[in-house]
């Protein structure tokens, strides 16, 4: 291993079917209201936490909750994760505001999300 590390989970989505249900089942379980809230994506701060709300899984047709572990180098960590037996699900791109987000499957499918913000 080269080292890289991770900040932690600090973000984690969720597709969603009702958008404005979700909405507000999750901010009164936060108790707080949405930072975003668009009509492809809904935010939440809570903590040190980012809870996304993605709306039918968006376009990454995501059908289960995926936690993102930040990360200071997302290309270094995916080329860790990968030689270790990890397979890229959705190469690393810029979601907005030079955020980049991958994800990956580990070797029992499991999607394991990583979030380099610049």
């Amino acid at each position: 291993m080269n080292g890289s590390s991770t900040q932690g989970i600090k973000t984690v989505l969720h597709p969603v079917s009702d958008l404005a249900t979700a909405k507000a089942v999750y901010a009164a379980l936060l108790g707080v209201p949405p930072r975003t809230d668009e009509s492809y994506y809904v935010g939440f701060e809570a903590g040190d936490q980012h809870i996304g709300l993605v709306p039918g899984g968006g376009p990454q047709g995501m059908t289960s909750p995926a936690a993102y572990w930040h990360v200071p180098d997302i290309e270094a960590k995916l080329a860790e994760v990968t030689a270790a037996g990890a397979t890229v699900k959705e190469p690393a791109h810029d979601v907005g505001g030079g955020r980049l987000v991958a994800t990956v499957t580990d070797p029992d499918g499991n999607v394991l999300g990583l979030l380099q913000d610049r």
